[in-house]
């Protein structure tokens, strides 16, 4: 029977490594779709800012050179796919990044102008999804090769086209993510006038200590949240999604179910949003666990003993996705292990590591079915 095209295009994109080497082409067709997606949602969201851009990313908009590199990034494509055509036995990796760049292009590519449209208040942030992917994969990629825990395990390896769409529909969601997660923090603050003495007090202390208890609040009731997923047998459904990663990497904690994700991120939340602390230190601390959580789950080496025993690293949170017994249930916090110490759930061997990760039980692959998941679990198990 005939491959399909997209069928055939995952078996390309997920080839084996043997089969990436120089020469292949490869690199220049998956690189070459990297860079006419980068192009295309940049053209999208200058063309309908209303529909595919975060306002808070205009000022990344309007800089003289982001055209030039909407311009950069298609050039790069459309030569990069011709490369992929001439060197690969199959075409599709160099068709679709040949397709993907034409389509900018048509829309207006770098000399892309606004097109009035009905405004619905509504967006999908497609900017947000590449300056964010950028931004993490410049930082992490590089690191992850030059000091990696299993030098074995390659940048594409095994289930990271799901792990990228997860990244690519939590960044396109963000409005709705934000619009969703804020519910909670919005009732407290409009019927708990009583908050208010607690909120002139946190609002007065300095940048640094608000910043320090923002971490210790926050990673509190993470803590307690992140249990009841392990403990409570429906929600552990959402969460076993997370850790049915195979392999762990920058990209892996991208994996998350979006029930869990607007849960989490609403009850983490309150303390920062009903307490009264500055709005500097709120954007600071998100920025900082937009990066924290990336690190956590790297593929980098290092055991960092003496850092481990007052911040979370990577090999304390490996443990958590460990398939090994001793680490089920255990290091559920994010920031400071000490929250763990506490209540008896801190689990870091000297030197150790976990030999595998995932979950026993057979979460399906593919982002339909594992949102399905939870709600099918029971009848599966």
């Amino acid at each position: 029977m005939r491959s399909t095209y997209w069928e055939q295009l995952k078996r390309d994109l997920e080839a084996p490594i043997e089969a990436r080497g120089l020469g292949t082409g490869w690199f220049a067709g998956f690189f070459a779709i990297l860079l006419a997606f980068v192009g295309l949602s940049m053209v999208a969201a200058m063309r309908w800012p209303s529909w595919f851009a975060m306002p808070e990313l205009d000022a990344i908009r309007q800089w003289g050179g982001f055209r030039s590199a909407i311009h950069v990034s298609l050039i790069g494509a459309y030569a990069l796919a011709l490369l992929s055509l001439m060197l690969r036995p199959h075409k599709v990796l160099g068709a679709t990044a040949l397709a993907l760049a034409l389509g900018a292009t048509i829309m207006g590519g770098a000399a892309v102008q606004p097109q009035e449209t009905q405004d619905w208040g509504i967006f999908f942030g497609l900017d947000f999804f590449v300056v964010n992917m950028v931004a993490s994969g410049l930082m992490f990629a590089p690191i992850e090769r030059l000091f990696p825990h299993r030098p074995e395990q390659r940048l594409f390896r095994t289930e990271w086209r799901e792990d990228l769409f997860y990244f690519l529909l939590s960044s396109m969601l963000v409005q709705l993510i934000t619009f969703l997660t804020l519910a909670p923090s919005s009732f407290v603050n409009t019927h708990w006038d009583w908050l208010s003495g607690t909120r002139a007090a946190v609002s007065s202390l300095p940048w640094l200590v608000q910043f320090a208890l923002a971490m210790m609040l926050t990673d509190l009731a993470q803590y307690w949240f992140h249990r009841l997923f392990h403990r409570v047998p429906f929600l552990w459904g959402f969460h076993a999604v997370h850790h049915s990663a195979r392999s762990m990497d920058w990209l892996a904690g991208a994996r998350m179910h979006f029930i869990e994700i607007v849960l989490l991120r609403g009850v983490t939340s309150l303390p920062l949003l009903t307490l009264g602390f500055l709005p500097s230190v709120m954007q600071a601390y998100v920025g900082l666990v937009y990066v924290y959580s990336s690190l956590v789950h790297a593929n980098l080496s290092g055991d960092f003993d003496r850092l481990g025993k007052w911040l979370v690293i990577p090999r304390f949170h490996h443990w958590h996705h460990a398939i090994e017994a001793e680490g089920v249930d255990k290091n559920f916090a994010i920031h400071f292990p000490v929250i763990d110490r506490i209540f008896g759930t801190h689990y870091l061997p000297d030197g150790k590591w976990p030999c595998g990760y995932g979950v026993p039980e057979a979460v399906p692959s593919g982002y339909v079915a594992q949102m399905k998941y939870p709600f099918r679990r029971k009848r599966n198990t």
